[in-house]
């Protein structure tokens, strides 16, 4: 068995033909089918089955091509660190960004990085839920994270700076005329809330239960960014990071009192290689002075903090 094999049954797995894989890949069709089916004959198993709509993987294939896709993965990263010393880092960084944080300044990181690093390929997963998070951590593919502090960040997560939660009115809404949102004043307020796994969500409820309120949902969603656009629309408020806010909707967010806020950490992988080290050290050079004297600090998001 050879990497190449697990790269060419991964890019069949997921484009659910052969001929769409080949094409990805630049390879000859024939010639990727007979590797896929030297790869079985080797293995004594049928990583596919064909369907009505293309191949799919076989219960033991789907097995197979998670730990191929480990193989793959570490296979990259283990390039990427003998070629990071002649300034020719490539291969895959994957980082994952709970509660919306980094919106303003991961751009200008990666931008950065880019620029460093051109055949660097970055992949995001924004907003995960802790299950997804913490499966990404399990699968040995997540580098870096940004997240909240919490009960279970490791010591030595690096801390970037506070981020301030604001809350997101209608347009017209009647608190808009106050500088500053009271929490008491939003009790009847219908909101528009995140996934029951998200950790977003478990910040609103923590915030708002400590203060004796009960968010009744009007809709659930899982972007930052769609809570924003449905609560300008006055569908129902939203608590969101500040940074999170997306252009052309600031005019609509107030700060909250008693002041709320998050602290952001970045955690690596144990080891972290020279791409995730790259960014965290531009990350920790971007702007993170959203912090608000005397916020409350909430930590009782509950996520996979650490980064396996």
């Amino acid at each position: 068995m050879s990497l190449r094999q697990y790269e060419y049954a991964l890019a069949v797995a997921e484009e659910g033909s052969v001929t769409a894989a080949a094409q990805r890949l630049r390879v000859a069709q024939p010639s990727m089918s007979q590797q896929i089916r030297s790869l079985e004959r080797e293995l004594g198993v049928q990583l596919f089955a064909r369907t009505p709509t293309g191949l799919v993987a076989t219960v033991v294939g789907r097995a197979f091509l998670r730990e191929a896709e480990v193989a793959v993965r570490a296979s990259r990263r283990a390039r990427a660190t003998a070629r990071a010393g002649a300034d020719e880092l490539v291969g895959e960084l994957v980082v994952a960004v709970q509660l919306g944080f980094g919106t303003r300044q991961l751009p200008g990181a990666l931008g950065a990085l880019h620029r460093r690093f051109p055949r660097l390929e970055v992949t995001v997963f924004e907003e995960p839920g802790s299950a997804e998070l913490e499966q990404l951590g399990r699968r040995g593919v997540l580098d870096l994270a940004l997240m909240a502090a919490c009960a279970r960040t490791p010591e030595d997560a690096y801390r970037l700076g506070e981020e301030e939660f604001v809350v997101v009115l209608g347009t017209g809404h009647r608190l808009l005329a106050a500088e500053r949102v009271e929490l008491r004043e939003l009790a009847q307020e219908p909101w528009v809330r995140f996934g029951r796994d998200s950790a977003l969500d478990a910040v609103l409820l923590a915030v708002l239960r400590g203060h004796d309120l009960t968010p009744t949902p009007v809709a659930r969603v899982s972007q930052t960014a769609t809570a924003v656009r449905w609560a300008a629309h006055g569908l129902g408020v939203t608590l969101v990071p500040a940074s999170a806010v997306p252009a052309g909707h600031e005019h609509l967010m107030r700060p909250v009192f008693p002041a709320v806020s998050q602290p952001v950490v970045a955690v690596t992988r144990h080891e972290a290689g020279p791409a995730e080290t790259v960014l965290l050290e531009l990350l920790r050079q971007e702007d993170w002075s959203d912090s608000v004297p005397g916020a409350a600090v909430v930590s009782t998001v509950d996520g996979q903090a650490e980064v396996a």
